[in-house]
């Protein structure tokens, strides 16, 4: 028998990246730049409809384009998903565009994939990598994560206007950056074990240097860029993070790969106590459990990495305001069931955390989830003694 072909790199991006201030006013142009046209359906949440609408208005009357803004329900739902298809067939949307966070971005992409139109993607808050995907987080009615569906084209553009960024509430802005630290830890485990991306691939040596880029850039000015939102003032600090937990993370994810952090995640949403918390929230206590999991499973050097790794990232986590005990998640009484519970789900059939470069098993991630609830507790402790 013929030897079973080797299976190839894949990379995926969108088809053009715009950022910068007052981007939102270039819409229709740099739609245009790239052949798409109206009909246009804007699907958004209530804060992006708030400052933006008047602008879509007038935008897409200046090309000439009919367009419609429908209103986000809350949730990334199939039943909220076949309420967006309904509203494009109604007017026979040519592109649909997501406004908002990045549950209105998953709900719109897929919506846009099950009519076979472009996608465009505006987010108006910098909380999760979501926007340059062609992942969409599927939830249920009670925001339990359902599924995860791959769509079959990356966004055709994505345009993030600063300007609206630097008027959210902080909270978001960090949430991104803990969303954003995960990558590159993500992507080394996956680039190790050989493991599948999430669009089907080998993980690409491109994919994994902008993880590891996305890392060192908001490590080194992820405290400025939130003292910048905090203030509302634009600031090269605040534009490069703004890239980096937006473009590099989102590069790197998808085609670098997912490992245990977005699987804990996912399994704290099985915790009806973490349903309040922002995904990135909830990605960056799963970046501590990931590497309390390699400081107890890898391989020796790694393990010795991966013990020092999680002071400096806990540290820095607990630094910007992020979660890092399961106290700070919302669970109070951190039992052996709510433990287990989160560690089952984390440990699901087609979970990412199976993308570790070692066999991972629900037992060892409760210990894990553990391990890294000490790690916080000690950060909180050295935090309050001042050292």
């Amino acid at each position: 028998m013929p030897a079973e072909a080797p299976v190839p790199m894949v990379f995926c991006s969108p088809l053009r990246y715009v950022q910068g201030p007052d981007a939102s006013a270039r819409l229709a142009d740099e739609m245009t730049s790239i052949g798409l046209s109206g009909p246009v359906l804007v699907v958004a949440g209530h804060t992006a409809t708030e400052h933006l609408a008047r602008q879509w208005a007038e935008v897409f009357h200046a090309v000439g384009w009919l367009h419609r803004v429908v209103a986000f329900g809350g949730e990334a739902t199939f039943h909220e998903i076949s309420t967006i298809l309904d509203e494009a067939e109604n007017l026979g949307a040519a592109v649909i565009v997501g406004a908002g966070g990045g549950k209105v971005l998953d709900a719109a992409r897929a919506a846009a994939a099950q009519r076979r139109v472009p996608f465009v993607s505006c987010p108006t808050i910098c909380s999760t990598d979501a926007p340059t995907s062609a992942l969409s987080v599927i939830y249920d009615e009670a925001g339990v994560v359902e599924a995860i569906d791959i769509q079959p084209r990356s966004p055709e553009l994505v345009l993030v206007d600063t300007r609206v960024i630097v008027e959210s509430p902080p909270r978001f802005l960090a949430a991104g950056i803990g969303d954003a630290l995960s990558t590159f830890y993500e992507a080394r485990a996956v680039m190790r074990s050989g493991s599948p991306t999430m669009r089907g691939g080998r993980p690409t040596l491109a994919a994994f240097e902008l993880s590891r880029l996305c890392r060192d850039i908001v490590l080194a000015e992820g405290h400025a860029a939130l003292d910048a939102c905090r203030r509302r003032t634009l600031e090269p600090a605040l534009e490069r993070v703004v890239e980096a937990a937006t473009l590099l993370s989102g590069l790197g994810f998808e085609s670098g790969g997912l490992a245990a952090a977005h699987a804990i995640h996912n399994g704290l949403t099985a915790i009806p106590a973490t349903h309040d918390l922002l995904h990135g929230e909830k990605v960056a206590f799963g970046t501590l459990v990931q590497l309390a999991l390699e400081a107890h499973l890898d391989e020796q050097d790694r393990r010795t990495e991966a013990s020092a790794e999680s002071m400096v990232v806990a540290s820095f986590l607990h630094a910007i305001g992020l979660p890092v005990t399961l106290h700070q998640l919302g669970i109070a009484d951190a039992t052996n069931e709510a433990v287990a519970t989160v560690a089952r789900r984390a440990t699901a059939a087609g979970e990412t955390i199976h993308h570790m470069p070692f066999r991972v098993e629900s037992e060892a991630v409760a210990a894990a989830i553990l391990a890294a609830d000490g790690i916080g507790r000690r950060v909180l402790a050295a935090s309050a003694n001042g050292s």
